[in-house]
């Protein structure tokens, strides 16, 4: 009697995820390899997070339809898994795949392991397994400065640096040298042109996925931006007095919790700044859901979400933020940590700069929010009835609008109201 047909499970891309593609960042099993059920497959990244695909069932890969680099949209078939064990591939077989990867190799390190032999104790973030599969150090080895003594991507990054050893400067021919030096320095000496030297940084998903959302985002949405002035003596009175409070249970008290509030706040005043152009409608949400901007350095932004921020306290959204900005970077972000938003603040002040216009909207919301450096200003103010100089600690603040959804009155109302709850905290919801 005929053996019966190996059953065939496929592995398909998840259907919730942010944006309407991703890409196949590693394949953390290869064709002929053994999975178990519920053990990670591949990861997935788009311009947002990184994520684990599962296998579905126990078996072996029998198929890689979309190979590391390639696109995947939402559900799309990624391979399959057989679950007869009998019918896996010899080692060393070619993969089949939908065609060559479009990303450069950045690594020529062999990966010897498997993601399974990472002990499951150490919780490692998808990033950081795949930077130790690539450079393959033992996670033992390295010092995590994460939380709780977690290994993040710049831990690893950093022991494959130092492993590798700093490049040598570029030597000076003594002959050069020696003639430089018998030169006349009132004589200008023409250097002849010759070609341009640099070196060329390869595109990762993330940067790839940023360029195509900015680019879609100016070219759909008509960007205007206004911009106000506020004073934040108020909160800052209320941080330093409330900063302990806050520290005994364990969570950090920012100003960029205050302005979470103060953007609810506007947003009662103004609810159509908080929704999304339809070609026949306006959707307007009920929900406040706030993205926060948070730099990866070199490597990008991600903007986690804090969700229902209407019905959080002061201590609520500072819990929220230190969550995710912990999560950012070690990089541990879910996907659900970055969808659902509905606005989106750009606190770019914290390094440095004054002010940025526009500030590209996050799409499909219909405006963004950016915090300028607060830093101390001399400004005009009335105080029993006569014009006095003060000194201030003073923020511009702007609103980039979709001019589709909002108009100019809306804007300025908008910011009227957030610049007010920034200026007289508490605000009507307390702390």
């Amino acid at each position: 009697m005929a053996a019966p047909a190996a059953a065939l499970v496929d592995v398909l891309a998840p259907v919730e995820q942010e944006g309407t593609k991703a890409s196949v960042k590693t394949w953390l099993k290869q064709l002929g390899e053994r999975v178990e059920a519920g053990e990670p497959l591949l990861e997935l990244e788009t311009d947002k997070v990184a994520m684990e695909v599962t296998a579905p069932a126990t078996g072996v890969v029998a198929e890689i339809l979309i190979s590391d680099g390639g696109e995947a949209e939402k559900g799309a078939l990624l391979g399959r898994i057989t679950v007869d064990a009998s019918a896996a591939l010899p080692t060393g077989a070619d993969v089949p795949v939908a065609g060559p990867s479009p990303l450069a190799t950045v690594t020529n390190a062999p990966r010897s392991r498997s993601i399974a032999t990472f002990d499951p104790a150490l919780r490692l973030s998808p990033a950081v397994r795949r930077l130790l599969l690539e450079t393959g150090l033992d996670p033992a080895s390295i010092r995590g400065t994460g939380r709780g003594g977690r290994l993040t991507s710049t831990d690893v990054e950093q022991a494959a640096a130092r492993r590798a050893g700093a490049p040598a400067a570029p030597s000076t021919p003594a002959a050069a040298t020696a003639g430089a030096a018998a030169r006349p320095s009132a004589a200008p000496v023409a250097v002849p042109a010759g070609p341009l030297t640099g070196r060329r940084i390869p595109h990762d998903t993330m940067r790839r996925r940023i360029a195509e959302h900015m680019v879609r985002s100016l070219t759909t949405a008509p960007h205007v931006t206004a911009m106000f002035e506020a004073d934040f003596s108020a909160i800052i009175a209320h941080r330093e007095a409330s900063r302990a409070a806050f520290v005994e249970r364990g969570v950090p008290l920012t100003l960029t919790a205050y302005i979470v509030l103060a953007v609810v706040e506007a947003m009662k005043a103004v609810p159509i700044v908080n929704s999304r152009w339809h070609d026949d409608f306006v959707e307007v949400f009920a929900d406040v859901n706030v993205g926060v901007g948070a730099a990866l350095g070199d490597k990008g932004l991600v903007v986690p979400v804090v969700h229902r921020a209407q019905a959080l306290s002061l201590m609520g959204v500072a819990t929220r933020l230190h969550q995710a900005t912990s999560a950012a970077r070690a990089g541990t972000l879910t996907p659900a940590d970055v969808q659902g938003g509905t606005f989106t603040i750009s606190n770019h002040g914290v390094s440095g700069s004054l002010t940025a216009a526009p500030i590209v909207i996050n799409q499909p919301q219909a405006a963004i929010l950016g915090v300028g450096k607060v830093e101390k200003r001399v400004v005009v103010r009335e105080v029993h009835g006569a014009d006095a100089i003060l000194v201030k600690p003073m923020s511009y603040v702007t609103l980039s609008i979709d001019h589709r959804v909002i108009d100019g009155a809306q804007t300025n109302a908008w910011l009227t109201r957030f610049v007010q709850a920034i200026e007289t905290w508490p605000a009507p919801a307390g702390a």
